[in-house]
């Protein structure tokens, strides 16, 4: 159940005080000749909030257009003369500032400053001010952004990090935010008719998987990690990332748990170590050399370029890749309309396979999700689709045959069975009745 957000709400006799967010900022609404008019008090205290709505007071209670004017000119005083900002030194300003985002990643911290160095180039005048730009200038971003073939998701992600960045540099501006509209978002019908998805490997593929890792044939850099690697990928369901930077403290052979405290959400998670995982591990303690398990897939893992644009990510990336196409499945495929290929399996399919068998064996949803993070929207995936098997039998349910056979079939043998069986009639009433309930 998603916790409740905790909103501050003032109602005042000259309009009201609240929140958007839970510790947000505050802002202050009220009514001018019917009209409604919300303003923002740049301040998350309670008591400066309620102290600031004093100056608008006189607005409020104006009664013709002239005395609103002077107030309105009042109130614009006591704030003083608005400061200018040019984009060039938009980014600056925003990282300063204590409102700014925080994500859980250095890279998803590079992407706003990318995203706003993009914006910036297709504005193509850098001494534009915070001020001019308008919602038709973001509009028109937008619509640029749908001509490159992104996918939707990075679509709105850009659009989500604007927002962001021009809801933290609003004391530069006159207007509200001009990404706040919902129509610069795409939706994700969008992309419905791709009919593409990431795909789980079978427990058949998964074996091959492991088949090809232990043929001296198949060549890949650092065998013997990536060899584990997969082991941890497939009995862990964890991500790429946490399973390549997985270190030795992290891991109780005796008590046979591994605990993993995951990147991208910084959720500590807490999984038992299965049989043939405990004997890679073992096997990985012969080269033990540092702190990680998988020392020089880690090291690679962590290759940054001259900019210090971490790449060693996409290193292993390509190597988990290619040892899918051993066992001879394409990991990606090309789309007309995406500039990118589409991923269809990949070392994350691991992950995907992990939900996939514990559903159909019948694991409890909870389970699932302490092990894989709460977080996770793949356990809806497959606990929305719990395989093949169980699949037939609900088609069978409805269908009322259970076993393959229908209700009139079963009492027909039934009754077969009373006509030419020669067996005592309890032992007939006995087998009658096992067949009426199959």
């Amino acid at each position: 159940m998603a916790k409740e957000k905790k909103l501050t709400v003032i109602k005042l006799e000259t309009g009201t005080v609240y929140q958007k967010e839970e510790r947000g900022t505050f802002y202050y609404r009220y009514q001018i000749n019917g009209q409604r008019k919300a303003v923002s008090l740049k301040t998350k205290n309670k008591e400066e909030a309620l102290e600031a709505v004093k100056a608008y007071l006189p607005v409020v209670n104006a009664t013709t257009t002239e005395v609103i004017a002077a107030h309105v000119l009042q109130a614009r005083s006591l704030e003083g003369p608005r400061k200018t900002l040019p984009l060039a030194d938009a980014w600056n300003e925003y990282n300063r500032s204590p409102e700014r985002a925080t994500p859980r990643t250095v890279e998803e911290q590079k992407s706003y400053e990318a995203t706003l160095a993009q914006f910036i180039e297709f504005v193509k005048a850098p001494k534009k001010t915070v001020r001019d730009i308008t919602p038709q200038i973001a509009d028109a971003f937008a619509k640029h952004l749908r001509r490159t073939q992104i996918s939707v998701d990075t679509h709105n992600r850009k659009i989500k990090r604007l927002r962001k960045i021009f809801e933290v540099l609003r004391e530069y501006r006159d207007d509200p935010n001009p990404f706040q509209s919902l129509t610069l978002r795409r939706k994700e019908q969008e992309e419905q008719e791709f009919n593409v998805r990431r795909l789980s490997f079978t427990r058949e593929q998964e074996q091959q998987l492991l088949d090809v890792l232990d043929d001296k044939a198949h060549k890949v850099l650092n065998k013997p990690e990536i060899r584990v690697l997969y082991y941890l990928g497939m009995f862990t369901g964890q991500r790429l990332k946490d399973c390549v930077l997985l270190r030795w403290d992290k891991i109780d052979l005796e008590r046979r748990r591994i605990w993993i405290k995951q990147f991208k959400t910084g959720k500590e998670v807490t999984i038992p170590i299965a049989g043939k995982l405990e004997v890679a591990l073992r096997q990985a303690l012969e080269w033990r050399s540092d702190e990680y398990v998988l020392p020089k897939c880690a090291a690679r893992y962590k290759k940054t370029d001259a900019n210090g644009k971490n790449v060693g990510n996409n290193l292993i990336n390509i190597d988990a890749l290619r040892v899918i196409r051993w066992i001879g499945l394409t990991p990606s495929v090309e789309l007309e309309g995406r500039k990118k290929k589409v991923t269809v399996y990949g070392f994350h399919s691991l992950r995907h396979s992990f939900a996939s068998h514990c559903a159909e064996a019948g694991v409890p949803k909870a389970v699932v999700l302490s092990i894989l993070g709460t977080d996770s929207d793949i356990v809806d995936k497959y606990y929305t689709h719990i395989g093949d098997e169980a699949q037939q039998k609900a088609i069978a349910a409805v269908a009322g045959e259970i076993g393959g056979k229908s209700d009139r079939d079963r009492i027909e043998e039934a009754l077969a069975l009373i006509r030419d069986s020669a067996s005592e009639p309890v032992d007939v009433l006995r087998q009658i009745v096992e067949i009426l309930q199959r």
